[in-house]
């Protein structure tokens, strides 16, 4: 078993003990886990191999690729423009980005991009990947997209497309990258090491993923929440798949090209360590204003969602987690991604998590984290 490396405050040693535990239960390749408390740093853990090719171990700096809990910082840089009187969410995007009101999208709101309800998870045709890398074809494509439901009326989760269409309106009022302004008015300024868009000097931190072989699995033996979308995924036509291949050939994250080029609903890369104290910083109102933090994280949809099939509950572009969810509280908010990454608060507790790894799993992919949140709780 590796050695785990850091620390833990008094009282959280239940953590280090779980953290051990899912490598020793082989859950783990590489991984760190953070936590805070009140603002205060209480769990800091990190350990394993950053690269099996090379045997890389983990350090304390180590960059990780968090899929869709990045999209929690991208709807963040939305919410400071709204915070100070640069974007209104109820204005139609197409004020800021005029193009967008092809196809009968004249009226549809800012606001239901952050909420799902925009109805353009997917493309008609593709996008090549390079040109995805180059952003501007992507966002010409969604500009010119007809929604695939009418906008509000449903929600689907845009698993791919939120980055660039919620990117492009930070990208038109802010005159700024996604990136670029995340970076200088978050990440910067609360000594975060958190990137939208890895600068090629900083890549030889990344690790490497590591994704489970897809196991050959009968319908029948797919637990029953899980089933109809095992069953879409499946389905080359539906809009499940759909969300997920808009971009020809797929996403490599290993791909250096792909760390350097801004994909903001994906390839956010932090330190646990960040993503917690990111979130330690949102609820420490660092970020936010107490009022535009409440009305981020209030429900705004719920109820069975049009490409996960599954019941899915959001604020303006932040998670809020189902009662079956490790994570769950009333008050609880964040994201997960792909593999198993999370990083959420719980301003009724005062605590803030942050849990990214390389092993991207398949199945159970959250078993890890929600080993660490027991802990946690113990």
């Amino acid at each position: 078993m590796p050695e785990i490396n850091g620390q833990v405050a008094a009282g959280f040693e239940a953590v280090r003990d779980a953290f051990a535990a899912n490598f020793a239960d082989g859950l783990e390749v590489g991984a760190a886990v953070s936590v805070y408390l009140h603002g205060r740093p209480v769990v800091d853990l990190w350990g394993g191999t950053a690269d099996p090719e090379t045997g890389r171990p983990w350090e304390r700096d180590t960059l990780q690729v968090v899929y869709s809990t990045t999209k929690a910082a991208t709807a963040t840089c939305v919410l400071l423009l709204v915070q100070r009187g640069e974007l209104d969410l109820d204005a139609p995007v197409a004020t800021y980005w005029p193009e967008f009101a092809a196809e009968g999208k004249q009226d549809l709101p800012v606001r239901w991009l952050l909420t799902h309800q925009a109805g353009l998870v997917a493309l008609d045709r593709p996008v090549a990947r390079a040109d995805a890398l180059a952003w501007h074809p992507m966002t010409e494509a969604l500009a010119a997209q007809r929604p695939l439901w009418q906008p509000g009326t449903q929600h689907g989760y845009h698993a791919l497309t939120f980055g660039w269409l919620v990117g492009e309106i930070v990208r038109r009022v802010s005159g700024r990258s996604v990136g670029t302004f995340f970076r200088e008015e978050i990440a910067g300024p609360l000594g975060l090491d958190f990137h939208i868009g890895l600068p090629k000097a900083e890549q030889q931190r990344a690790s490497r993923l590591v994704q489970s072989p897809p196991a050959a699995m009968n319908l029948d033996d797919i637990p029953e929440p899980m089933r109809e979308l095992a069953a879409a995924f499946a389905d080359p036509a539906s809009l499940t798949r759909r969300a997920y291949s808009c971009v020809e050939p797929p996403f490599d994250h290993n791909d250096p090209d792909e760390q350097a080029a801004e994909l903001p609903a994906t390839n956010g890369m932090c330190t646990a360590r960040a993503l917690a104290g990111f979130y330690a910083a949102l609820i420490g109102h660092r970020i936010l204003t107490p009022g535009m933090l409440t009305a981020a994280t209030t429900q705004h949809t719920a109820g069975p969602d049009l490409v996960t099939r599954l019941p899915f509950q959001v604020g303006l572009g932040f998670g809020l987690p189902t009662p079956d969810a490790a994570w769950y509280s009333p008050s609880a908010f964040g994201f997960s991604g792909l593999g198993g990454s999370l990083g959420y608060a719980d301003p009724g507790t005062g605590l803030a998590f942050g849990y990214v790894m390389n092993h991207v799993r398949g199945v159970a992919a959250d078993q890890p984290a929600a080993n660490l949140i027991a802990a946690v709780s113990s």
